[in-house]
């Protein structure tokens, strides 16, 4: 692959990205990326969010060739899907959600055939490093059929990166992945990651998204509803919950409380969720304290990624 002369500020460029399936039979045309404009800086973790149908899977599948775009464009390390295709498909390495392999070669046959689909020289070819890095180097001489689902996941992962590409795309990577097998899995990104390798990910498992990823784009219907670093996405929602165990059983209803939400939980604890620029924790406990509660504990629980999630694509 060609680099460009110096490394692009962005990974991935799409520009007014627009993709219409025609419609089959007496179904509808459907409209599934509606002129997207998406920028994923270089070196970046990327969050790629959004119910099902949203349009992630699209927007990955033209980016690896796989859908033809209805209008807009697209670049992949400064390379234009299509005035540069072999450049830009050099560039990016993809882990697919379905588990699709021969499963009549064995993982180290899979990554050879795989690195001479790319050109990759028998001398510059990264086999053995790569199947240790994903902990099947002891499966290397056995059938893909015969590799745990877990395994076979890695698998993928391994093959997308033959070729080395500075992106790599991760479509839901951990779908039916144990823990173990998980953890394993994200140690082994996050050191490609490290290195400067761009990681993409989608993901259904929400705190995976919040733990590892920068920045966040959540796509809905086929539009960009939000695309922010993770933190400032989350610190859209102002509400804080406070939570207190009192000392002793209390009896509803509790007076005080009217402008903002008052919840009992079956522990017996009580949680006020209030807004933040209208209100704060004191005046929040002295609200609790004025009503006759005793407090036995208390705690501050923070909005996270599920809660903004849940807020944009309601």
């Amino acid at each position: 692959m060609l680099a460009p002369a110096a490394p692009p500020d962005f990974a991935i460029q799409a520009k007014g990205l627009d993709k219409t399936y025609r419609a089959q039979g007496k179904g509808k045309a459907v409209h599934a990326l509606k002129a997207i404009d998406l920028e994923i800086p270089r070196g970046s973790f990327f969050g790629l969010l959004g119910p099902n149908g949203a349009g992630k899977s699209t927007f990955i599948n033209i980016l690896g060739g796989l859908v033809v775009k209805s209008g807009g464009t697209a670049s992949i390390w400064g390379n234009d899907i299509d005035g540069d295709p072999m450049n830009a498909r050099g560039a990016i390495g993809i882990v697919p959600q379905e588990l699709n392999m021969d499963p009549f070669f064995s993982p180290g046959e899979a990554l050879e055939i795989q690195a001479g689909y790319y050109g990759v020289p028998k001398s510059e070819r990264k086999t053995e490093e790569i199947l240790k890095a994903v902990g099947l180097w002891d499966k290397r001489d056995v059938y893909a059929r015969t590799l745990s689902g877990g395994m076979k996941r890695r698998l993928l992962v391994a093959k997308a990166m033959v070729h080395a590409p500075p992106v790599l795309v991760l479509d839901e990577p951990t779908a039916g992945v144990d823990v173990e097998l998980r953890r394993q899995l994200w140690d082994y990104v996050r050191e490609l990651h490290a290195s400067g390798v761009t990681i993409v990910l989608t993901t259904h498992y929400l705190e995976e998204a919040q733990e590892l990823c920068d920045t966040i784009a959540i796509i809905n219907h086929g539009n960009v509803i939000a695309c922010e670093p993770t933190s400032k996405l989350i610190s859209r929602l102002d509400s804080k919950t406070l939570v207190v165990t009192p000392t002793d059983p209390i009896t509803l209803p509790v007076q005080g409380f009217e402008d903002v939400t008052f919840a009992m939980r079956p522990t017996g604890a009580i949680a006020v969720t209030y807004h933040t620029k209208e209100h704060s924790v004191e005046e929040m406990l002295d609200r609790v304290r004025n009503a006759g509660i005793a407090i036995k504990d208390l705690s501050i629980e923070e909005p996270d990624l599920e809660d903004v999630f849940v807020e944009l694509t309601a």
